[in-house]
C-alpha cells in the first residue's frame, strides 16, 4: 500500500500555505469559492480556505518538506527513537555498574547467601548452579577492581551521550548528526561482527542488521560524503520537490511557449 505522506503529515499538522508577491504566481496559487479566498498548500497541494500562512516573494517562501523528502524524515526520527532508548538503557546500565562498583562487597555477601537457599531448589530439577555459566560471569564480576568498574561505567555514559547527541541531531534531521551517526554506527560494526562469532543470538543479528541499513540508507539518501553528487545535489534534489519551485517553473515553461 502507498503511503501519501504528504496528505498524512497535513491531516496531523495542518496544511501550508503562503501568498507569494509575483502576481503571475499567486493566481496559480489561489482559488475563488463560493466559501471565500481558497490558498494551495506548499505540502499536499489541496486547496484550503482561508488567508495563507504568510506572503512576500517566492523566493523566501518556506521549504516545505514534501513526498520522498517527508518520508526520509519519519525514517530519521525512527532512528532517532531507537537512539533515544539505546542510550536511556546505556545510561541506566551505567548507572548500575557505577552503583556495584561502591558497594561490590555488600553484593557478593547478597549473592552467596541467595545461592546457598536456590541451590538446593535447581538441585531438584538437575541443574548445577556450582557450574553454571551464568552464575560464573557474575561471580568473576566480583574480582573486578573498583577503578575497573568505575572506568566501564564513564566508558558507557559517553557512548549513551553519543547515542543521545545523534538521536537529537537525527530528530531535528541535522546533516551534522547523519554524518556523526554514520561514523560512530560505523565503527561500532566490526565489534558487533565479532561478538556474533563468539555467540549467535536473534537480537544481536537484528541489531548488526538494522545498524548496516541505517548507514547504508544514511550515505546514499543523505548522499555523504561526496556520494551521488554530494550535498549540492542533496539540496537541488529538496529543491525541485518544493510546490513553490514547481509553480515557478510550470509558470516560466507556459510562458515561453
Amino acid at each position: 500500500m502507498k503511503i501519501d505522506w504528504d496528505r498524512r503529515t497535513c491531516a496531523r499538522k495542518g496544511h501550508v500555505t503562503y501568498e507569494p508577491s509575483e502576481a503571475e504566481l499567486r493566481e496559480r496559487l489561489r482559488a475563488h469559492t463560493g466559501l471565500g479566498e481558497a490558498w494551495r498548500c506548499l505540502r499536499c497541494g489541496d486547496f484550503a480556505l482561508g488567508t495563507p500562512h504568510g506572503k512576500g516573494p517566492a523566493e523566501d517562501a518556506p521549504l516545505v518538506p514534501r513526498g520522498r523528502v517527508l518520508r526520509d524524515l519519519f525514517i530519521l526520527r525512527f532512528l532517532a527513537v531507537e537512539r533515544l532508548v539505546r542510550g536511556v538503557f546505556i545510561v541506566l546500565v551505567a548507572a548500575a555498574v557505577w552503583k556495584f562498583s561502591n558497594s561490590q562487597d555488600s553484593v557478593r555477601r547478597l549473592f552467596d547467601e541467595n545461592l546457598d537457599v536456590f541451590r538446593p531448589v535447581f538441585q531438584h530439577f538437575h541443574y548445577d548452579l556450582d557450574h553454571s555459566p551464568v552464575v560464573d560471569t557474575i561471580q568473576k564480576s566480583f574480582g573486578y577492581k573498583h577503578s575497573t568498574l568505575v572506568a566501564v561505567a564513564a566508558a558507557l555514559l559517553v557512548y549513551a551521550l553519543i547515542e543521545i547527541v545523534e538521536a537529537v541531531g537525527l530528530w531535528r534531521a541535522d546533516r551534522w548528526a547523519e554524518y556523526l551517526t554514520v561514523v560512530a554506527t560505523a565503527m561500532f560494526l566490526p565489534l558487533e561482527i565479532y561478538e556474533l562469532t563468539e555467540k549467535i543470538s536473534y537480537l544481536k543479528i537484528a541489531t548488526l542488521g538494522l545498524n548496516i541499513l541505517a548507514v547504508l540508507y544514511i550515505l546514499l539518501s543523505k548522499r555523504l560524503f561526496g556520494l551521488r553528487g554530494g550535498r549540492a545535489a542533496f539540496e537541488a534534489e529538496r529543491h525541485s520537490a518544493s510546490l513553490m519551485e514547481v509553480e515557478a517553473t510550470a509558470g516560466l515553461a507556459m510562458a515561453t511557449t
